[in-house]
């Protein structure tokens, strides 16, 4: 062995060995590429932008009185409980001209999971009469009614259950 060759075998030794402690020792701390991700020195932190804030919660306008607020201008319907939505807002309509659905404070008379409507001949499922022959029901809500309020298939059952006898649906312009 020349006297050469010994500086290059302490040399080699000598990196094998600080690459052997980096291996043991692990990696300089760096900020992970994301929460809970992988370290890698030298490169910064990846981290995710703030999730968007939550929508406000949807405001029916109606009193605190009320179960179920209906908004014939906005074609809306909610269920509320002391002044709270609790659904909604949920797409409806109501009556065309002539037939219209009018506002006040009224209260469920009764319900009916499926109800054949003698004076249109037509099935009214999830019905909620709230206001003589008037009641919530499913139906088209792109169409006026001849004055019932109309609900998705969604709504209707929703409404549905929520609702007993007695309880307020205020009906707002």
């Amino acid at each position: 062995m020349s006297s050469r060759s010994i500086p290059r075998l302490a040399i080699r030794a000598a990196l094998c060995l600080v690459a052997f402690g980096s291996v043991i020792a692990g990696p300089a701390h760096a900020e992970p590429l994301w929460p809970g991700g992988p370290d890698v020195p030298g490169v910064p932190a990846i981290v995710p932008p703030a999730p968007a804030p939550a929508p406000p919660p949807a405001v029916a306008p109606c009193s605190e009185k009320a179960r179920a607020c209906l908004q014939l201008s906005t074609n809306n319907a909610w269920l509320m409980d002391n002044g709270k939505t609790t659904f909604g807002p949920s797409p409806m309509s109501h009556g065309r001209p002539g037939y219209e659905t009018p506002p006040g404070v009224f209260r469920v008379a009764f319900k009916k999971p499926f109800h054949w409507s003698t004076l249109h001949n037509a099935p009214m499922e999830y019905a909620v009469f709230f206001n003589g022959d008037i009641a919530y029901h499913i139906g088209p809500t792109e169409e006026q009614s001849h004055g019932c309020i109309r609900l998705t298939p969604e709504g209707a059952k929703a409404h549905f259950d929520w609702l007993e006898p007695g309880d307020i649906v205020e009906v707002v312009e």
